[in-house]
């Protein structure tokens, strides 16, 4: 898997699909489409918000609440993916992503399957976690993603605390 520059409206991720993510019948495991929102979700937090990531390595805990995806056509082993995230949600303490998995075949793109994830952001020893903010670094670096009004909306309200310098 590899990062390209982003393209307006998502962050993309390009991946070639290896045998090892391939079942019996060929096709790809559906698994692995769950493991390819975390690898997305990871090579975003280093590539644009790095700050975040030393925080991760400090306190904060990013716990995933939900993860669900649907299929609408099946790929095998060497087609050519993008996996493209964006931003649907922003709570004060979740982030709330949408995925898409764009097969690229000669310069054609078909959308091959399309999912969600839901994550809570956490603070404190693994024994007593507790809700945190969002950290504003990851707030800041989701703005160029926000699909639809509820995420629009959150990122307006943070540029807007930011201004006024709350």
């Amino acid at each position: 898997m590899s990062g390209t520059p982003s393209t307006p409206g998502y962050y993309e991720i390009r991946h070639t699909v290896g045998f090892e993510e391939t079942n019996l019948v060929g096709n790809v495991y559906y698994v692995n489409y769950l493991r390819w929102q975390g690898r997305c979700r990871e090579m975003f937090l280093k590539e644009k918000a790095p700050a975040v990531l030393e925080d991760v390595r400090d306190d904060l805990k990013l716990f995933t609440l939900k993860v669900e995806c649907e299929f609408f056509s099946e790929i095998t082993a060497f087609d050519e993916l993008s996996i493209r995230m964006r931003l649907e949600e922003l709570t004060q303490t979740q982030i709330q992503f949408s995925f898409d998995y764009v097969q690229i075949t000669g310069g054609q793109e078909n959308l091959v399957a399309r999912g969600r994830q839901r994550i809570a952001c956490m603070r404190g020893p693994n024994t007593n976690t507790v809700p945190s903010r969002v950290p504003e670094q990851l707030r800041e670096a989701l703005a160029p993603y926000a699909e639809g009004p509820k995420a629009a909306a959150a990122v307006k309200e943070t540029a807007a605390a930011r201004s006024k310098g709350v």
